[in-house]
């Protein structure tokens, strides 16, 4: 068995690394952290896992403890795990980190979009941005995964075969993202609380949400040139889910096939992508991927304007964060990249 440590396993993040390892058929966990619950049973944190984990309580975080580890799944927030992913990776240990601290590939993009100087620029280099669907080869054998965000995640799988095959006019996207108020975090701020949050439909960072960066990183290496993102998150009152629109011009001359053969060349053989025909019987949404490590693709292209959308829905908390690691973490170690993930989502 693969002995596995999850950092900051009492949040909505670290629930969900939680829940799905706990029938990873290859994976035992041993050790996990948390400031709050140090000592208290995993229920404590966590009621829809009592049953699981008996035995298992809450440590405080021990760099010693971690070093025990065959791989770390790190759910700290930015910044706080940064030294301590360094360090482990740096001994041998496996770690995937579900923060932003080592997505980026250029060391200036932290100053401006995180606002602090990244101490370990050569760790960037080795980091594998943790996207299967883009990074497959890369992630076998990788010592160091950096999951993607999860509106990230959403608006790359978007418009990424729209990039791909080249169907844009000048490689310039408007991403509208909605996103479930799980997103942000088990700890309520005046925005998220739920008397604020419930019926509310409104925008957030709308002058440039740093998971443009990745959007961009990773779209430009598809297209082999820059590509421009925008991408506007919106609140809306579901939980879970994020939406991903991406809208663009559609190339003179390309057609409706052409997006078609895109969409289906860009994620045959994909494990968890279901590519949706969207219509009368068809739409893309975040309700019928809940709880699932799924992402509904799709795409509509309005001839009369030219406009082409690229959809993407995926559950925030799996496929946006603790299901994407674990696939992810399935691929470097050669197992089932189902294992632990291969169950249909909930509905209703």
């Amino acid at each position: 068995m693969i002995r596995a440590a999850v950092l900051g396993g009492s949040g909505y993040t670290g629930g969900e690394l939680l829940r799905l390892l706990a029938t990873h058929p290859s994976v035992e966990v041993f050790y996990v952290t948390s400031r709050e619950y140090a000592g208290a049973p995993i229920h404590f944190a966590h009621p829809n896992l009592r049953g699981y984990y008996r035995g298992l309580r809450f440590e405080k975080l021990s760099l010693d403890r971690a070093l025990e580890a065959d791989v770390v799944f790190s759910a700290l927030p930015h910044g706080v795990g940064l030294e301590t992913t360094a360090k482990l990776v740096e001994s041998g240990v496996q770690v995937v980190d579900l923060s932003a601290d080592y997505r980026l590939k250029n060391p200036s993009a932290y100053r401006e979009w995180y606002g602090f100087e990244h101490p370990y620029p050569d760790l960037l280099a080795r980091a594998v941005y943790g996207l299967p669907e883009l990074h497959r080869d890369e992630l076998r054998g990788a010592k160091l995964i950096a999951s993607p965000g999860c509106n990230a995640t959403a608006a790359i799988l978007a418009s990424a075969p729209l990039v791909k095959h080249g169907l844009l006019e000048d490689n310039r996207l408007i991403v509208d993202v909605k996103a479930g108020s799980s997103e942000r975090g088990s700890k309520p701020s005046r925005s998220s609380h739920h008397p604020e949050r419930e019926g509310a439909m409104r925008p957030y960072s709308p002058r440039g949400h740093r998971h443009a960066a990745e959007a961009e990183q990773e779209l430009a290496r598809l297209a082999g040139g820059e590509v421009r993102v925008s991408l506007i998150p919106h609140a809306v009152s579901s939980i879970r889910g994020v939406l991903a629109s991406a809208h663009a011009w559609l190339r003179e001359g390309a057609t409706d096939m052409d997006v078609a053969r895109a969409f289906s060349e860009t994620y045959r053989g994909s494990r968890f992508i279901r590519i949706v025909a969207i219509g009368a019987q068809g739409t893309v949404d975040p309700k019928f991927v809940q709880g699932s490590n799924y992402a509904d693709v799709g795409y509509a292209v309005e001839k009369r304007i030219g406009r082409v959308t690229g959809f993407a829905a995926i559950d925030n908390l799996v496929r946006g964060a603790a299901g994407q690691a674990i696939q992810a973490f399935n691929i470097s170690r050669d197992l089932p990249e189902d294992a632990g993930l291969g169950y249909p989502p909930l509905h209703p």
